[in-house]
């Protein structure tokens, strides 16, 4: 009987650092007191921050 063997590689190169902010932010909302992560570019919170509609492909279906 066979084994099942997995054989792989190790990641090659060198990985960069994720980009980070260094200071400490807070959301833009008037009395918000959130702090963003240092990863997080956006200057509102999930919960202040504006609406944003994915932009839609395809063709568009005419009502009857």
């Amino acid at each position: 009987m066979a084994e099942n063997v997995l054989k792989g590689k190790r990641i090659m190169g060198a990985s960069r650092a994720p980009k980070a902010v260094n200071e400490a932010r807070a959301c833009a909302k008037n009395d918000c007191e959130t702090t963003l992560s240092r990863y997080n570019k956006r200057e509102y919170c999930y919960a202040h921050a504006p609406t944003k509609f994915p932009r839609l492909r395809g063709r568009i279906v005419a009502e009857n």
